[in-house]
């Protein structure tokens, strides 16, 4: 199948775009496409990664799967041939990139949780020897382990814009501090489970991001979920603390542009061949690491 870079469904109603995601409105539910677009430090790149968006979508509903104990989830079906009569001339172009999901009211809360001192984390606790706020031991090494997985909140930024990291705190303040636990206590709970099985099939993750909204008064898992696009995914046989890790996800990308010069702000630059094709091959192999299937 040919990649997406964008939905050209003139006859249906596009209701949002986002830096990977083109969402439609069916009147009763939502259907998420996920495209080959590749976004990175907030900026949507100019080229496509083959099959990405195949990739994405099906390890998140591996994992919405695997999280059904902990947290309802947004999904409907992702059954092509389930879906509104509207989809039907689209559904080659749409299977295994799309899911039939329910229209759940998103929480302005990222709700990260850090496994591992990187990225931003670690340039923050450089600095200031925390990380949004809370404290951390003196001495820590880039990648070191954390005693325990820490819960840093940023707010919900517009396409294009940067996401601001946020305390505890500034959460309670958004949302109110009972939603602002119960965020916090599922996204660490779903962060542990996800964990402790990457680890089986040598994989670490290092740190991601979910996002939750409100249904009938409940609060649900919606988006995606321990992606290569929403995590740090680590090869568990060559951690080493100390230093960056390779990785499974789009670090390659974001080392690439970071050594291009480039001053991340959009327009981003054209990426070589070589790194498509890499970065194109490290999200089939993850995906193929956690599930035992071949996309």
């Amino acid at each position: 199948m040919a990649s997406i870079p964008k939905t050209q469904f003139d006859d249906l109603s596009l209701v949002r775009q986002g830096k990977v995601r083109d969402i439609f409105d069916t009147g009763e539910s939502l259907l998420m496409v996920t495209t080959d677009r590749l976004s990175a430090f907030d900026v949507v790149l100019p080229d496509i990664i083959p099959d990405k968006g195949k990739v994405l979508n099906q390890i998140s509903v591996f994992w919405f799967k695997q999280m059904e104990s902990i947290v309802k989830n947004h999904i409907i079906t992702t059954n092509v041939n389930d879906y509104p009569e509207e989809f039907k001339p689209h559904l080659k172009a749409l299977d295994k990139r799309s899911m039939l999901v329910k229209k759940a009211d998103p929480l302005p809360v990222e709700c990260i949780v850090r496994g591992y001192i990187s990225g931003s984390g670690w340039s923050s606790y450089q600095k200031e020897g925390h990380v949004c706020g809370i404290q951390l031991p003196k001495g820590l090494k880039e990648s070191d382990k954390l005693e325990q997985p820490l819960f840093t909140p940023s707010s919900k930024a517009e396409v294009g814009d940067h996401d601001i990291n946020i305390s505890f705190e500034e959460a309670v303040k958004l949302i109110g501090r009972k939603k602002a636990e119960k965020l916090r206590d599922l996204s660490l709970a779903i962060y542990k489970k996800g964990a402790e099985y990457a680890l089986t099939k040598g994989i670490i993750i290092a740190d991601t991001k979910f996002e939750f909204g409100e249904l009938d008064g409940e609060i649900i898992l919606i988006d995606e979920i321990l992606t290569p696009d929403s995590s740090r995914f680590w090869p568990l046989n060559d951690y080493e603390p100390g230093r960056g890790q390779n990785s499974f996800d789009k670090q390659y990308v974001r080392d690439w542009l970071i050594a291009s010069g480039w001053d991340k702000t959009p327009p981003g630059p054209n990426l070589p061949q070589d790194v498509i094709d890499r970065t194109s091959k490290t999200y089939k192999d993850i995906y193929t690491r956690l599930t035992g299937d071949n996309v």
